[in-house]
């Protein structure tokens, strides 16, 4: 299950959007992330689909690696769908004991499933094209304007990369500790959840005492390399954008206009055909 996990990750490959500006790749997901909670009908559904499948196909990263960080959020998934499902009051549809579904905990359950999973998809699509630094890079850029009020964008930037690098490390660490543990009789797989969550409990502590083991080496190694904040850093490979980046921009705002529309257009072209 831990090694499901992509967040973080970067996957190397000859495309269109690992050569892309990371501001570029920022911005469309912001957007992306926008319009998903935007569209509330098969039209803008339908936009948002096709926006998906032009950036996987064009990322040209296995859509199973992709799908892999799916397996970690299932058991989210399917509360989030409860919670829907069965709270959301309207027209019964059928019962399962004093449990009452209704077409719109129904409606609301799909929409918020299919969110989450195109949010968790859409979203791997610029942590495992974009790596680490270039995110870093892209992130202080985009958000340069707030050192004019002194919001520290530099170090915000940092300690987003720093987060980012420490995932796959921190889930590599857990699962070494939960092998070792496992080699000296643990048991985390059988039982209930209850039971799987307090067979973790003993993981924490080790986990935590490398987690700050390794906090405290990178603070030393960047105080010895003499590092300080943003001002007066250069970059050894300054962002540009090319061409395809202006391309990329055009497509993102077409999107967003035409999610927008879908939305405004969809009840006035129902009456419209008698529907």
């Amino acid at each position: 299950m831990l090694r499901d996990i992509t967040l973080g990750q970067y996957y190397p490959a000859a495309s269109a959007v690992h050569d892309m500006d990371p501001r570029t790749k920022l911005f469309g997901t912001l957007i992306y992330i926008i319009a998903l909670f935007l569209f509330n009908n098969v039209i803008g559904w339908l936009v948002v689909t096709a926006f998906l499948v032009l950036a996987i196909r064009s990322c040209k990263v296995p859509f199973s690696y992709m799908v892999k960080g799916l397996k970690a959020i299932v058991m989210l998934l399917l509360i989030a769908a409860a919670f829907n499902l069965f709270l959301t009051s309207g027209t019964t549809v059928f019962a399962i004991g004093p449990l009452k579904v209704s077409d719109i905990g129904l409606r609301n359950a799909g929409l918020m499933t299919i969110r989450m999973i195109y949010l968790i998809v859409g979203t791997s699509i610029m942590t495992l094209t974009t790596t680490p630094n270039q995110l870093t890079d892209g992130l202080e850029q985009s958000l340069k304007f707030l050192n004019r009020i002194h919001v520290p964008v530099h170090e915000i930037a940092m300690m987003m990369s720093i987060a980012l690098r420490f995932i796959p490390i921190l889930i590599e660490e857990t699962d070494k500790i939960m092998k070792a543990q496992m080699a000296r009789g643990a048991d985390f797989e059988s039982g209930g959840i209850v039971k799987r969550a307090k067979a973790m409990v003993p993981l924490l502590v080790p986990l935590f005492v490398s987690a700050f083991r390794r906090a405290g080496d990178l603070a030393l190694a960047m105080e010895a390399r003499c590092y300080h904040g943003g001002e007066g850093r250069t970059k050894m490979k300054p962002l540009q954008y090319h061409g395809v980046d202006r391309i990329s921009y055009i497509i993102i705002l077409a999107f967003l206009i035409l999610v927008i529309v879908s939305r405004v257009v969809y009840h006035p072209l129902l009456q419209l055909i008698g529907v």
